[in-house]
């Protein structure tokens, strides 16, 4: 093909000009959403000349029963609410094909999950959101984990305000543990941890601690992104098989505590340890806790109850109470429980609570209505960081 070099200017131009033309498409000038009014209702608004049925499907709604918006011109626009203060996550659905909200730049990612963000003041927002307070600092870490696997491993570890300003002081570490699907980011991504950990040291309601965010997939080293792209594949089961292998739990205490202990200023006694994770990662800390019942005085098990059906080589009830009782005989301060109405281990969770009661063993059970979803387990997490390390 011949190009006259007299067409190269306009050739650049256009070629400049692709960008803009392509962004003006996906996001028009003067559309706002979600846009959210004094009242706490919410405007979703998308531009989409050529829909037929346009919906918005919100984690506000705990059956997900979508909004229908209603099309004025080109843009089809719903109102919502007024919506009590959290975070949510939502999609866009176009015909049927859910999408993000091409309007708006927030997102967060929970595995595969990707979606829009809405952020809802006044109330337990505030606690999600990043306000105007002191803030720790979240560092990516590398660490040898040779339980797993000869391959480096990575987690985030949170370190409270004033760390890096008093070399002399130490504190106590919360483990913080993700569920099935997720990894290392998510806790930080949708979970908004050291946000959440920031605005309650500043509040006054929860101790300055150091927060260790893991990843509990024992099939990968690390976030989709920064985990070797070609890497041979693990032979570890996927799926239920891969969280009841138990490697995750004893790379937890042979890996990942020495590493922390070793390397930031912690308090290492069971006092000033607490362990607290949701779905998988309460699977995760009840094993953890199960097996080793002198290392945590704070442990928080959220959305996961009895996990006899987990157990690839069956249920021993024998040793299970035998080990509660271990634990029990340690003392925990805060055993504590949290489980949403719907979710869909609540029978799960009935079933521990009826163990536990059998044996008496001690603990506190919060239950809330809601599913198995983000908006459960960061209200957890407001709830079990501040009974920590009193």
């Amino acid at each position: 093909m011949k190009i006259l070099t007299s067409n190269f200017p306009k050739l650049a131009f256009l070629l400049l000009l692709l960008p803009l033309i392509t962004f003006s498409q996906r996001r028009p000038s003067g559309i706002v959403s979600p846009e959210v009014l004094p009242d706490n209702s919410v405007i979703f608004r998308i531009y989409a000349p050529k829909a037929e049925d346009v919906r918005v499907v919100g984690t506000w709604n705990r059956r997900f029963a979508p909004d229908v918006m209603s099309k004025k011109d080109t843009l089809w626009e719903v109102k919502v609410g007024p919506i009590p203060s959290d975070m949510y996550e939502y999609d866009i659905v176009v015909d049927g094909l859910p999408m993000l909200d091409p309007n708006s730049k927030a997102v967060t990612r929970d595995g595969a999950y990707i979606q829009s963000r809405l952020m809802v003041p006044g109330g337990l927002g505030d606690l999600i959101d990043a306000k105007q307070v002191p803030h720790g600092d979240l560092k990516a870490v590398w660490y040898d984990s040779p339980t797993v696997g000869p391959e480096q491993r990575r987690m985030f570890i949170y370190t409270p305000p004033g760390y890096d300003q008093n070399p002399k002081k130490k504190y106590p570490v919360m483990y913080l543990l993700h569920g099935a699907g997720g990894d290392e980011e998510v806790w930080v991504n949708r979970g908004r941890a050291n946000y959440i950990i920031d605005n309650l040291i500043a509040a006054g309601k929860a101790k300055p601690m150091i927060v260790v965010i893991t990843n509990g997939d024992v099939n990968n080293t690390a976030t989709v992104l920064d985990r070797e792209a070609f890497a041979t594949p693990k032979t570890t089961p996927g799926g239920v098989g891969a969280m009841a292998a138990g490697l995750f739990e004893r790379s937890l205490v042979n890996d990942v505590m020495p590493y922390v202990e070793k390397n930031y200023r912690t308090i290492n006694d069971a006092d000033h340890r607490a362990l607290t994770g949701f779905s998988m990662g309460g699977y995760h800390t009840q094993n953890i806790s199960n097996a080793n019942p002198s290392l945590f005085k704070y442990i928080g098990v959220m959305s996961m109850g009895l996990f006899s059906t987990f157990r690839p080589d069956g249920y021993d009830k024998e040793k299970h109470v035998a080990q509660l009782k271990a634990l029990q005989k340690n003392n925990p301060k805060v055993y504590w429980i949290g489980m949403g109405t719907d979710d869909f281990l609540y029978r799960t969770g009935v079933e521990l609570r009826k163990l536990y009661d059998e044996i008496g063993f001690k603990y506190t059970y919060r239950e809330n209505i809601g599913n198995h979803d983000w908006n459960s387990w960061r209200m957890y997490l407001t709830e079990f960081a501040p009974l920590c390390f009193k």
